[in-house]
């Protein structure tokens, strides 16, 4: 079945699709001033607002994403450029926003959608699970399923359980999702943008302690590397990144544990201690090479996230870096995570999570003295 999507400005007679079309490219016309300073909210935003433009199967809606711009404003703008029918809000019910991304994807269309809060998409965890991560399976390859799931995830913010959770090991572990957490403002567009390509689903963590972090970033130069990547057929998708050389150890970190790692390593060279550090990008594909070869080459890992470290992606990690490194280690692999307890108050947060301190003490134990 082919997909029909119209825009709101259509159905209405007001504003002609190729209008919009217009408006939205003359908008990012106007941004292309070369390097600037922007945020990760402001990346993601563009890079929806640049996947809605160069392909009308691409659909955004969830909770308060339409007029409001989402609570932590990544749709800000969309539903006035693109129209109410390619970004509206619905009701506060997740298991039907999944459920019908599902039936959309199914049917040709890209549908990205928004978990309000980490924790809010339990509820859409049936869906997830069953649906979302089997049907290309179940159908024996005849159906793909483009669909994006973006989850606000993390703490850091003070906010509280339901607010703050770290849900990535629940989709990591289940097989038949990607599981993307970008840490950078230009990971955030570059990432989103492979994600709504992708013709398997996607779940997109989006550190929110990160929401408002700010880098020198040219727009024209990421839309330009991801045409010459789709026309290639080329993409980063599924590779980890040195974040910081180093000879020492090496941290690997995902989202929003990879600044508190750089900081640790900042730290550590004042002391004349050099870490690397991968920031890990992709959880579902991992990167093996990447993450391996640094490991050799260092001899001492720290695996650092801010979940709780029992059954976790942390765990994953140190065991496959154990399979593949283990004549090359000096020292146990040591992980820093959140405890095994409910998101703490806000008060109590700092205590809960990873933090330089913590991290300089697990490298303090790497048994230096062989």
């Amino acid at each position: 079945m082919s997909p029909t999507v119209t825009t709101s400005s259509e159905a209405n007679g007001n504003v002609s699709a190729a209008t919009a079309r217009a408006a939205a490219t003359a908008a990012a016309s106007q941004e292309a001033t070369g390097p600037q300073s922007i945020t990760m909210a402001k990346a993601l935003n563009r890079a929806l607002a640049d996947a809605m433009q160069a392909d009308e199967t691409v659909l955004v809606f969830g909770e308060d994403v339409g007029m409001l711009g989402g609570v932590f404003r990544i749709t800000d703008g969309l539903t006035k450029t693109f129209g109410e029918q390619r970004c509206f809000d619905t009701p506060l019910a997740e298991s039907g926003i999944v459920g019908m991304a599902v039936g959309m994807a199914m049917n040709g269309m890209r549908p990205v959608v928004e978990m309000q809060f980490d924790a809010f998409a339990y509820p859409a965890f049936q869906q997830i699970v069953s649906h979302v991560a089997k049907m290309h399976n179940r159908t024996k390859g005849a159906l793909k399923l483009p669909m994006v799931i973006r989850v606000p995830y993390a703490g850091g913010i003070g906010g509280v359980e339901h607010h703050c959770d770290s849900s990535e090991s629940y989709y990591a572990h289940t097989a038949g999702l990607k599981v993307f957490t970008p840490a950078t403002v230009a990971d955030g567009y570059r990432m989103l943008r492979e994600a709504i390509d992708s013709d398997d689903p996607v779940m997109f963590m989006e550190p929110k302690k990160l929401y408002w972090s700010k880098d020198m970033v040219d727009l024209d130069q990421l839309r330009a590397q991801h045409s010459a990547n789709t026309e290639a057929g080329t993409s980063s998708e599924g590779r980890a990144a040195v974040a910081c050389s180093g000879t020492d150890a090496t941290l690997i970190a995902y989202g929003s544990s990879v600044p508190t790692a750089l900081a640790a390593a900042a730290a550590a060279a004042e002391e004349g201690r050099f870490l690397e550090v991968i920031d890990v990008r992709s959880i579902v594909p991992f990167d093996d090479e990447t993450v391996c070869a640094s490991v050799r080459k260092t001899g001492r890992a720290v695996v650092i996230a801010e979940a709780h470290g029992f059954a976790s992606v942390s765990s994953e990690i140190v065991a496959r870096v154990q399979e593949r490194c283990f004549h090359y280690l000096a020292a146990p692999i040591r992980r820093v995570t959140g405890f095994d307890v409910p998101y703490p108050a806000p008060k109590l947060e700092h205590y809960y999570l990873p933090g330089v301190d913590r991290i300089l003490d697990a490298v303090d134990d790497l048994q230096w003295e062989n």
